[in-house]
């Protein structure tokens, strides 16, 4: 393995444990101008800047689900200063969701392509395109 490959695998293991909910090592891994591109459930664009932000946003995920884990299934795929990765997500329900009516205790599985620009060895961009749909159908939600 490239001392790339070992920084690029690091930050990929960093990330992963962030959403996995070990936010301990942010700082390592996510810059102080840490940006998110994406669209907001509500509409507009989600605003969430640095590495506060994302751990507060992350744990807004998180709130609603437990044993929700995040696992790597293609990637990292890297291109110059950007990272790409497949990822899967699994858990359970716990309550709390948004217009969810499932169940308390109801399976969910989503899955989801992460984008991310590296600068001076931490992630200050991301883009995210998971496929919110399913995650919305399995809890009930209705537009």
């Amino acid at each position: 393995m490239t001392s790339d490959n070992a920084a690029h695998q690091r930050l990929l293991d960093g990330w992963m444990s962030l959403w996995n909910g070990d936010y301990v090592g942010v700082g390592d891994i996510v810059g102080a101008d840490f940006q998110v591109h994406a669209a907001a459930m509500g509409g507009g664009e989600l605003v969430v800047r640095g590495p506060g932000g994302l751990v507060d946003w992350i744990g807004e995920v998180r709130a609603s689900f437990t044993e929700l884990v995040f696992t790597v299934q293609v990637g990292p795929i890297a291109d110059r200063d950007h990272l790409a990765l497949r990822w899967i997500a699994v858990g359970t329900y716990g309550s709390g969701f948004p217009g969810a009516t499932a169940p308390t205790g109801t399976a969910v599985r989503f899955t989801g392509t992460d984008i991310l620009r590296v600068e001076a060895g931490r992630i200050v961009e991301y883009w995210i395109n998971s496929d919110i749909h399913v995650l919305l159908s399995s809890l009930g939600v209705r537009s």
